[in-house]
C-alpha cells in the first residue's frame, strides 16, 4: 500500500486528537507509543482503547484493557487489526476527515453560537445533545482551555444545534455535531465551524464521520483521510 506522507501526517494528528478527547471524557487512561488504553470501563459511547499507529499490536492493546466486563470496545484507527479471534465483532466503520486551515468560511448560521461557560450551560448542552436528558457524561472538569462545547441557539434561546471541539498539537477535533427539533444539519456544521474558527483561528479541523454525516461534512469542506473501525467485545 502506497501511503502519501502528507495525508499520513494529518491522519495521525486526527487519531491522536481523538485519543486525547477519549482520554479526557474517560477521565484518564494511559498513553503508550502505539495506543491509548483504559484499564477500567469507559463511559458509554467511548472506547477502552484507541490505536495510534498502524503497527499497534492487538495483544499489547488488549492487555491494557478490561476485556472481561461487558461493553469493552476498541477504536481501530487504521482499520488494521483483526480482533475477531479475541471475541470482538466490528460495530461500525467510519472515515477520518480533515478540513484545511484557511478553507472558505461556511455560510452564515441563523443561530447564535456561544461556548458553554459553566456546569449549568454544559448540562443544558448535554440535554439538547441527548434529546432532553443530561446523564452527566460530560463532566464540568471538561470545561478547559483545550475543550469547547458550542451551542447554537434559536431566537427564543432554545439550543437547536451544537458540537464539541478539542485542540491538540496544531489541529482541532470536531465531534458530537447535533441538531434538535428539526433544525437542518447544515446549520450545525456551519455554525460549529464558524465557532471553531473564531476560537482556534488558522488551524485545520479533523474528526471522523460515517453515512449521511460524512456526506454533510464533505459538503462543508472536509476530505476523507482513511478508514477506521470500532470493535465491540461480544464473547
Amino acid at each position: 500500500m502506497i501511503i502519501d506522507p502528507d495525508t499520513e501526517e494529518l491522519l495521525r494528528a486526527a487519531v491522536r486528537n481523538n485519543a486525547a478527547w477519549c482520554a479526557a471524557v474517560s477521565g484518564g487512561g494511559s498513553f503508550a507509543a502505539d495506543a491509548w488504553t483504559s484499564a477500567r470501563r469507559t463511559p458509554p459511547y467511548y472506547p477502552d482503547g484507541v490505536t495510534l499507529t498502524r503497527e499497534a499490536s492487538a495483544d499489547a492493546l488488549l492487555a491494557g484493557m478490561d476485556t472481561d466486563s461487558p461493553g469493552c470496545s476498541v477504536k481501530d484507527s487504521f482499520a488494521a487489526l483483526d480482533l475477531a479471534p479475541a471475541g470482538f465483532e466490528v460495530l461500525f466503520g467510519a472515515e477520518w476527515i480533515h478540513r484545511p486551515a484557511g478553507a472558505p468560511a461556511p455560510g452564515p448560521s441563523a443561530l447564535t453560537w456561544t461556548r458553554a461557560a459553566d456546569a449549568g450551560e454544559l448540562a443544558a448542552w448535554e440535554a439538547a445533545w441527548g434529546g432532553g436528558e443530561s446523564s452527566g457524561l460530560f463532566r464540568p472538569g471538561l470545561l478547559t482551555e483545550e475543550i469547547a462545547f458550542f451551542a447554537g441557539r434559536s431566537a427564543d434561546g432554545r439550543i437547536a444545534a451544537g458540537a464539541a471541539a478539542n485542540g491538540t498539537d496544531g489541529v482541532v477535533g470536531l465531534s458530537n455535531v447535533f441538531t434538535a427539533d428539526g433544525t437542518p444539519d447544515g446549520e450545525a456544521w456551519a455554525g460549529a465551524l464558524g465557532a471553531v474558527a473564531d476560537l482556534w483561528p488558522g488551524l485545520p479541523v479533523v474528526g471522523y464521520e460515517a453515512g449521511d454525516d460524512l456526506d454533510t461534512a464533505v459538503r462543508h469542506g472536509f476530505t476523507p483521510l482513511g478508514p477506521l473501525r470500532v470493535w465491540l467485545h461480544t464473547a
